[in-house]
């Protein structure tokens, strides 16, 4: 168990996490330039990066580089920065640390070890396009980048398909149109809205209907780091999957011998139709019955 009080005035070295603006500098809090002015030192995911928001406000702490390539080797010495004493802020290029971005095995490794963790408000790329969009807000399911591989975001897109929650995704602009197709084929043709360049000059929301914008990105080019919030699973198509998943509580075994006597198919037809119902090879479906029997 660890209980924390964030505003300890004898507490000595904290980790600050310090969102910063995802594009307009002016988004930035007094709260987080005051943490960037005062604490020891500054892990930066990219310290160039860092070093011209700093130099924008006139800032000279010291700065660290903590990125995904290198966040292993740093921890031990950015901890022993704290257990000295001293505080620390870590930032990412844009936005709040830790989401899609180096941040959080610091922090797990800093509560671990009993050291105060302090995180402030800020700029969030997925909330302001979540809110943007005018899809429901009520609930959502934020999920990051998608795997690259078609194959390995279709299974993604299946897993997340039942959710009845908005859905948030992050893009790159290379992969937008490829990202849009799999969506459409797995999700079908659903309310989306994709936000790009956030807060920034070019800030622009294009909204409407799966098939909408799939037809509009062949013909439009797209630049900038984007959101992309999908309307989640609607009540009837979630009621058609709990009917589809009635059998969720069974095990294998017990899915296969329902078949077997409840609907009286010969083993095999029960095999292939348990297969199809939760999308598994045959084969492993035949051997995990087998075993059992």
């Amino acid at each position: 168990m660890n209980i924390q009080k964030s505003f300890d005035p004898e507490a000595k070295g904290v980790v600050y996490v310090v969102p910063t603006p995802i594009g307009n500098l002016e988004d930035i809090t007094y709260r987080a330039l005051k943490i960037l002015e005062t604490v020891s030192i500054i892990a930066a995911e990219d310290t160039r990066n860092t070093k011209n928001l700093l130099h924008h406000f006139d800032i000279a702490t010291s700065l660290i580089s903590y990125h995904e390539h290198n966040k292993q080797a740093r921890e031990e010495q950015l901890l022993q920065v704290i257990e000295n004493g001293e505080s620390i802020a870590i930032v990412s290029d844009a936005g709040m640390p830790a989401i899609s971005d180096p941040g959080y095995e610091l922090v797990q490794a800093a509560i671990s070890r009993g050291e105060a963790v302090v995180v402030l408000p800020g700029a969030n790329a997925a909330l302001c396009a979540l809110v943007g969009s005018g899809l429901p807000p009520e609930e959502f399911y934020f999920y990051g980048f998608l795997p690259r591989k078609k194959k390995d975001k279709a299974d993604v897109l299946q897993r997340l398909k039942p959710i009845s929650a908005t859905l948030l995704f992050y893009e790159s602009p290379y992969r937008l149109k490829d990202t849009l197709h799999v969506m459409y084929e797995q999700l079908g043709n659903r309310q989306v809205t994709i936000a790009r360049e956030l807060t920034k000059r070019f800030e622009e929301y294009v909204r409407g209907s799966m098939e909408e914008l799939v037809s509009w990105m062949a013909e439009n080019e797209w630049k900038g780091e984007c959101c992309i919030v999908v309307e989640g699973e609607s009540s009837t198509e979630l009621h058609e999957h709990d009917n589809a998943l009635w059998w969720s509580h069974l095990s294998v075994m017990e899915h296969v011998n329902y078949y077997i006597e409840e609907q009286h198919l010969s083993s095999k037809e029960a095999i292939k139709q348990t297969s199809v119902d939760r999308k598994m090879p045959k084969r492993d479906v035949y051997r995990i019955f087998h075993v059992g029997t």
